[in-house]
Parts: structure tokens; sequence; C-alpha cells
């Protein structure tokens, strides 16, 4: 499950991260296979011109591919960090590519909300409190975010019994 729950002390952390389906090893692995599937077709023509002809294209595929992986490493980079105190709650989105986004409200006020068909993805989480309506989760599967609602619910009871 890509989230982490620490309730150790008086302060939880909830930390949420896309799931990466290509770690680095398989990375490597795909480079290396993509490379030599495009010069198996590169030894028939070995010794011709045709070979100065189709290596800028082969060599071109495996670039692409390369930068395309990398992008898609850079988009995971994404990681929502939910902190719970007594007092407050915070949630901050570090984005892969712009500023971090920050939220915060009061967690006796706060509403853990689930939409199973209304919002943009399958069972979609809100938070609703403060001053405006925050989504959690998007990036995790319908299943996990059933499981995580089901951690922000007992968590946000925690913070509510303890501030009574």
């Amino acid at each position: 499950m890509p989230y982490t729950r620490d309730d150790t002390s008086d302060l939880e952390t909830i930390r949420l991260w896309p799931h990466r389906s290509l770690p680095p090893q398989g990375f490597a692995w795909v480079i290396g296979m993509m490379f030599a599937l495009a010069l198996l077709p590169l030894f028939a023509v070995l010794g011709t011109p045709v070979l100065w002809g189709l290596l800028p294209f082969a060599m071109g595929a495996l670039w692409m591919l390369w930068i395309a992986l990398r992008r898609s490493y850079k988009d995971g980079d994404l990681e929502e960090v939910l902190t719970l105190s007594p007092d407050l709650v915070e949630l901050t989105r570090t984005n892969p590519r712009g500023p971090a986004q920050h939220w915060k409200a009061n967690p006796y006020w706060v509403r853990v909300a689930m939409h199973p068909k209304d919002g943009p993805v399958e069972n979609y989480l809100t938070l609703h409190g403060g001053d405006r309506d925050v989504e959690i989760g998007s990036f995790l599967s319908p299943d996990e975010r059933v499981a995580l609602y089901d951690d922000l619910t007992r968590a946000f009871d925690g913070a509510r019994n303890s501030a009574v």
C-alpha cells in the first residue's frame, strides 16, 4: 500500500505517494532490452550504407523511451503528507513541478467524505473543513482509497476524542 501511518506520538502523520510500477532496476532492464532489440535488425545491414540510414532512427527511439521513462519518474515525485494533532490538521501536497500546496484546519470540524461515483475518480476522497474542501489520495487505487478512508476516519475520531 503506497502510504504509511505513524501514530507513535501525539502527532499522527500519514504519508501518501503514487505507486511505482517500474523500479530503477526494471528501468535499466527496459532500456537494455530496447537497445538489444533495436540493434537486432541492424545486424542484417551491417557494413552497408543502409545502416547509417537506420541507426539514427533506432537510437532516436531509444532516446525517446529514455525521456518518457524519466518523465514518468519525475511525475512520481508527488507526495502528500497529512499531519494531525489534537488542535491542528495540516495537509501538504508536494507537486513534481510547481509549488507545494498547503491546507490547515481544526481537526474537530474536519469531516472525511468518500464519493463512490460522484468524483473524478472512483471512491473520490475529500476532507471538508477550514475554508475549503481538499482532495486526498487521488493517485491511489479505489481499494487503497477505501482503506485510507477507514484510517482517516479513525484518526479524526481519535483526535476529536482527545480534544474533548
